[in-house]
């Protein structure tokens, strides 16, 4: 048999394996996903698909379809992210929702430590918290103090967040800057906002840190400037997602960085029939 067909049986067994597991996540209609083997044809045919139906920018598909050709390194890289917690490539975003009552089962306090809290009552999920300390570690010994101003958040909180902005701005402008309930993700209780919560973040020394280093820890910024009509939201340089050391190095290396495009991507490859 040659490498190559090893590879791709290889892969298959993973997907399987990977659908069995992940019932949990729900859609924009809080019902399950109803996941299904993908049809017996190449690997290489699949990704064609999803690089077709997920609209990326046809340099990014170009570029990962030639990979795809040269080595199997993306193949590789996509199946070992597959076994991962679903929920660090969970697409939320204006058009895609988790249900109103998820709460996160891991939740852990955030207390100041190599990094620092603006108040008391902050979480994230476990394997976040603990690339978070380790990040922060990483720019003290920079001399820097990275500074958590918020973290996970129930559904609730941000309705209650969401109607205040609506209230304060009017729906158009709030929905630039502001998450409906069920969009948001902090709701995943991944996503961390640092500093001022303004975008003079990005000027800051920590500021300048984070954008340079965030993805070797796995955290990816959810909202660039200049990228509004694909994420839905005005620039937000204060906003980080956990998403994984694998999977943020992913986004890096064929995805220009663009945390959006990798979401859509996966979410494409997990809905393929």
């Amino acid at each position: 048999m040659s490498n190559n067909y090893l590879t791709q049986c290889a892969f298959y067994l993973i997907f399987f394996v990977f659908l069995s597991c992940t019932t949990n996540i729900k859609t924009n209609i809080h019902s399950e996903m109803q996941y299904e083997k993908p049809a017996e044809e190449s690997f290489n045919k699949l990704i064609s698909n999803v690089l077709e139906n997920s609209k990326l920018p046809k340099r990014i598909s170009s570029k990962i379809q030639k990979s795809i050709e040269e080595n199997h390194t993306f193949i590789n890289e996509v199946s070992q992210i597959l076994l991962r917690d679903p929920y660090l490539w969970t697409l939320i975003d204006k058009e895609n929702s988790i249900s109103e009552d998820y709460k996160p089962q891991d939740l852990m306090e955030l207390k100041n430590s190599s990094f620092q809290v603006n108040r008391n009552d902050l979480s994230l999920r476990k394997e976040a918290a603990a690339s978070l300390e380790e990040m922060g570690a990483a720019a003290r010994a920079e001399k820097l103090t990275l500074l958590v101003s918020s973290a996970y958040r129930t559904y609730l909180y941000q309705a209650d967040l969401y109607s205040r902005n609506v209230k304060n701005m009017g729906q158009k402008a709030a929905d630039k800057v502001s998450a409906r309930p069920g969009h948001s993700q902090h709701q995943l209780g991944l996503a961390v906002d640092f500093g001022s919560v303004t975008n003079d973040f990005s000027k800051t020394r920590e500021g300048i840190w984070i954008a340079k280093n965030a993805s070797r820890f796995g955290w990816s910024l959810s909202y660039p400037g200049g990228m509004e009509e694909i994420t839905g939201y005005s620039w937000e340089s204060w906003h980080y997602r956990y998403v994984g050391k694998e999977l943020a190095a992913l986004i890096d290396s064929y995805f220009e960085g663009i945390q959006q495009y990798a979401l859509q991507f996966f979410q494409e490859l997990t809905q393929q029939k």
